[in-house]
């Protein structure tokens, strides 16, 4: 869930921009080694950020009058790392803002956060995790997107929850409720993206080998 547009009070929406602007700069300058690197990336970085726009872009509806969607910034965070995420993500959400009204302009600082910031690390750290454990590089990209898609609405969660406590049961009460909500219908929106995620990294590996090999993606030499 894109946190529309005035939902978040000023002193909040501030604050998550505020946090999400260290990473981003950060992601400019990782994306300028990447190229720098590996100007043969350039394809498959523009790939991840279209990835991520499609997949975020379809808004299905949830409980209670809100709409979940899946996320598909695992993608890239496995592909580059999460820093690369953050650019491309609020590149993704800025556009959905201004041209299909998903999400907001104040609200883009915490849309940037939970889906361009906190998935990708989240991505990225458990893909690392399982790959140092010698796991298969599909079980890690599975669940690299699954709980990365998962981080993201927690986070989402959390920053609803802290703008709106409940009246009785404060911030806990309330993240409870907004946590429960969105369960219904984004656990199984991450499994699927999941599955995607490792369907497009087949994919990948076929017709893009040179390139994740010029990542360390995969193992091998670059043509």
């Amino acid at each position: 869930m894109h946190i529309m547009e005035g939902f978040l009070p000023p002193a909040h929406a501030a604050a998550w921009t505020a946090a999400a602007v260290p990473f981003v700069v950060a992601g400019s300058r990782s994306i300028a080694r990447i190229l720098k690197e590996n100007p043969q990336a350039k394809l498959l970085l523009a790939t991840s950020g279209a990835f991520a726009f499609v997949l975020s872009a379809l808004k299905l509806p949830s409980v209670t009058g809100s709409c979940s969607h899946p996320t598909g910034t695992g993608l890239g965070a496995v592909l580059f790392g999460p820093s690369v995420m953050a650019v491309a993500g609020a590149i993704v959400l800025l556009f959905q803002a201004l041209l299909l009204a998903h999400g907001g302009i104040t609200t883009l600082g915490a849309n940037v956060f939970s889906m361009a910031i906190v998935g990708p690390w989240i991505a990225y750290g458990v893909f690392r995790g399982i790959r140092g454990l010698r796991g298969s590089l599909a079980v890690a990209v599975f669940f690299a997107a699954m709980l990365g898609d998962l981080a993201t609405y927690v986070t989402t969660s959390v920053q609803i929850a802290l703008a709106f406590p409940d009246p009785a049961s404060g911030f806990t009460g309330a993240l409870l409720k907004f946590t429960s909500i969105f369960a219904f219908t984004q656990i199984p929106l991450a499994i699927i993206e999941g599955l995607l995620t490792v369907i497009i990294i087949n994919l990948l590996s076929q017709y893009s080998r040179s390139e994740l090999v010029g990542l360390r993606f995969i193992p091998g030499e670059a043509k």
